[in-house]
């Protein structure tokens, strides 16, 4: 299934993911981890893994925090999400892992 504009490539490596990541904090925006079991136009809830990085804004950190969530969660829908805290809102966001059944984009 088709999610956002990264969704149409081949999945990222964890080389990729942690350059997205790097941009987040580089651009000064918050970021955040969010998964989710049900990937529907109908259903747009996400759960948040954990609170958003407001202070610890580490790359390393971030990755640490997705493996965990990957691990804890391996059949749900994984983003990553950048706050801008000027706008109040969430300015980017894109899926950087998938459940095993939807691994492959059609």
């Amino acid at each position: 299934m088709h999610t956002e504009t990264f969704s149409y490539l081949p999945p990222m490596t964890e080389d990729e993911i942690r350059k997205q990541v790097e941009y987040i904090i580089e651009k000064g925006y918050i970021p955040g981890i969010e998964y989710t079991f049900e990937l529907h136009p109908k259903v747009s809830y996400w759960n948040f893994w954990k609170l958003p990085f407001f202070i610890d804004r580490n790359a390393d950190k971030v990755m640490e925090e997705l493996a965990a969530c990957k691990a804890k969660n391996p059949n749900a829908w994984i983003k990553v999400t950048g706050y801008d805290n000027k706008k109040q809102c969430q300015v980017l966001s894109f899926v950087v892992y998938r459940p095993e059944e939807a691994a492959q984009p059609a």
